[in-house]
């Protein structure tokens, strides 16, 4: 569960399926065609943390893109935790997710 400023809550659903290497548009548009999103770099963080056995160790494409720097999104490394950022044209590799808001 993922908590806001504005006191809202919410889980954070990992769909199946890992979508292989592919530029970040892409990635965005299959996540999307699954029903899903890619996560937020808050939400990478957390899966990394308590879920990184789902994943292969490689980098995945979060959703957000890098303010201030067209062209640029940022990605977590599932393989020693970290978040980085790269050229959205880069081939790094998707998981979706869905998130259930609480009230």
């Amino acid at each position: 569960m993922i908590g806001s400023k504005d006191g809202n809550a919410q889980h954070i659903i990992l769909l199946p399926g890992d979508n292989g290497e592919a530029p970040w548009a892409g990635q965005m548009a299959w996540a999307k065609s699954i029903g899903g999103d890619l996560p937020t770099r808050v939400e990478q963080a957390m899966l990394w943390a308590n879920h990184r056995d789902q994943f292969e160790r490689d980098w995945y494409w979060s959703s957000e893109e890098r303010e201030g720097y067209s062209g640029w999104a940022w990605y977590q490394g599932f393989d020693y935790g970290y978040q980085d950022r790269d050229l959205q044209i880069t081939r790094l590799r998707a998981r979706a997710v869905r998130r259930l808001f609480l009230r």
